[in-house]
């Protein structure tokens, strides 16, 4: 569903160099390289634009700094409430293959922001993509959960995911959020803009 998520997470749309964009055309497969790898080339991405500041839809500037970087680690809220925090956690997701776990859940925050008369198309193509039993993206919920959904989704309001959607986040927030911790995504990056920082 292209356009559909926050397009400026978008690495080709963050980077302005020509080593920074992604090889077109690759397959990726379950054995892809190690994540360290794969995120030098994201964060020698992201680094120029947090040095010189990232431009936000709003067109006012936005530094990341050390401090940001830090709040992160204090819950997994703070992380998901920062537009580079969700890149990076987005892309450290991709290295474990659950990056459904978060586009989704941004996608709930996306329609729960939808005018009523909306509601219905966004909510068939989030079921369709993320909930029903043979989604491309599909996320862990149990049967039960799937299934009532699947029933909210059918005659949609704004809360109609609110279940699925804080299941999704339990999950993160258990799961993945205190590995991403200690990667060497986060790490690195952290360590980084301290060092910038003390120049």
């Amino acid at each position: 569903m292209p356009g559909f998520f926050f397009s400026h997470n978008n690495m080709t749309e963050l980077n302005g160099k020509e080593d920074c964009k992604p090889a077109e055309g690759r397959i990726y497969k379950k054995k892809q390289k190690p994540f360290g790898a794969d995120l030098k080339n994201y964060l020698k991405c992201m680094v120029p634009h947090i040095e010189s500041g990232i431009k936000t839809s709003n067109s006012r500037n936005v530094r990341l700094s050390a401090e940001e970087v830090i709040q992160w680690s204090q819950s997994l809220e703070k992380l998901l409430a920062s537009q580079s925090g969700q890149g990076v956690f987005r892309e450290f997701l991709k290295s474990e293959f659950s990056e459904e776990n978060i586009e989704f859940w941004l996608a709930c925050e996306d329609y729960k922001k939808t005018k009523s008369d909306h509601l219905h198309g966004k909510a068939e193509r989030i079921y369709e993509e993320f909930v029903q039993s043979d989604a491309i993206k599909q996320i862990n919920i149990d049967y039960q959960m799937r299934e009532a959904t699947a029933k909210r989704a059918q005659d949609p309001t704004h809360t109609s995911f609110d279940e699925a959607q804080k299941t999704v986040y339990i999950l993160m927030e258990r799961d993945s959020y205190p590995r991403f911790l200690k990667s060497k995504a986060y790490l690195n990056l952290l360590n980084q803009l301290q060092t910038n920082t003390s120049k």
